[in-house]
């Protein structure tokens, strides 16, 4: 069962690599993530009223954590029994690879044709912050960061939940994850409401996120030291160990000081080393390239294609 789960997975893994969720498809077919997005939007809007007090607010959102991974757990259960190459190309959905490295990848191309602007609209498209006032070395901060912190989220993380317990376990964790990213926050409207979601996105990141650091410092060849003394530092008990990793193989310093909405936000530092350059962002996406090959590696060999 565990070689077929890999096989089942790093095929998932190629498809997504080598065709994504074509712009064509999307608008015929919303991606499914919108579809977990828009049920949350539409349960939040209605049950995180501000006249309900925190408690029946916090019951609330418990209630939308279950709604939303519930319905991904059956969809992932009826998509489980589709044909299997079906089965594979419903998987391939719940992974972002090529899309991931698309969008970092379009936020390198403005900066090396000399557009920043265009490179803060286009790291906008992958960060929360505010990126109208960054310079260069900002925003090739904020890039190498989220490609570090999403390649767990996008990539780790959903091909550990695949393996590990099939489409509906893909599928709870994207919708999960989706829902962290939505309402797991902690400012007033958010901390009541969507505190589960929060901690329910903590508990499935635990071990995939420690995975994601270590494939990041195996592709670097280093960053181990400042994945373990650094990643402790950080508000998430899991977007530290991709991050800080990634600061270490670069030798670079991630992190510090961002604006959120307008209002300024003290974070810490990963790593010793100077600002992250131009040329660190093209060797962030080279190591990211490496990490997911590793990750198919540990596949390949969980598969064990040379046994019956």
């Amino acid at each position: 069962m565990r070689a077929e789960a890999a096989r089942s997975t790093l095929a998932a893994l190629t498809v997504e690599a080598l065709i994504g969720y074509p712009d064509r498809v999307h608008a015929v077919v919303p991606h499914p993530i919108t579809w977990a997005g828009a049920l949350i939007d539409l349960l939040e809007r209605s049950l995180n009223t501000p006249e309900r007090g925190p408690g029946t607010r916090r019951a609330f959102g418990v209630l939308t954590l279950f709604a939303v991974a519930g319905a991904a757990v059956g969809l992932g259960a009826a998509a489980a029994r589709l044909p299997p190459p079906a089965r594979v190309a419903a998987a391939s959905v719940g992974l972002a690879q090529r899309s991931l490295y698309t969008h970092v990848a379009a936020v390198l191309h403005d900066l090396e044709a000399g557009n920043l602007p265009a490179a803060r609209r286009s790291v906008g498209k992958v960060v929360g912050r505010d990126t109208d006032a960054l310079d260069a070395s900002g925003v090739v901060a904020a890039a190498i960061e989220s490609l570090a912190e999403s390649f767990n989220d996008a990539v780790v993380a959903p091909a550990f939940w695949l393996q590990l317990g099939g489409l509906p376990a893909l599928y709870a964790y994207k919708a999960v994850n989706t829902a962290d990213s939505l309402i797991g926050h902690t400012e007033p409207r958010w901390r009541a409401f969507g505190w589960a979601s929060a901690r329910a996105d903590d508990a499935l990141n635990l071990a995939p996120a420690r995975l994601a650091g270590l494939l990041i410092a195996m592709a670097g060849g280093r960053g181990w030291r400042t994945m373990l003394s650094d990643a402790g530092r950080h508000a998430s008990p899991n977007a530290g160990w991709p991050e800080a990793a990634m600061a270490g193989a670069l030798g670079v310093r991630l992190g510090g000081p961002a604006t959120y909405d307008g209002i300024s936000v003290e974070r810490p530092a990963f790593g010793a080393g100077p600002l992250p350059g131009v040329s660190d962002l093209r060797r962030g996406l080279h190591l990211y390239r490496v990490a997911c090959g590793l990750l198919w590696t540990l596949l390949a060999v969980e598969a064990r294609p040379w046994r019956r």
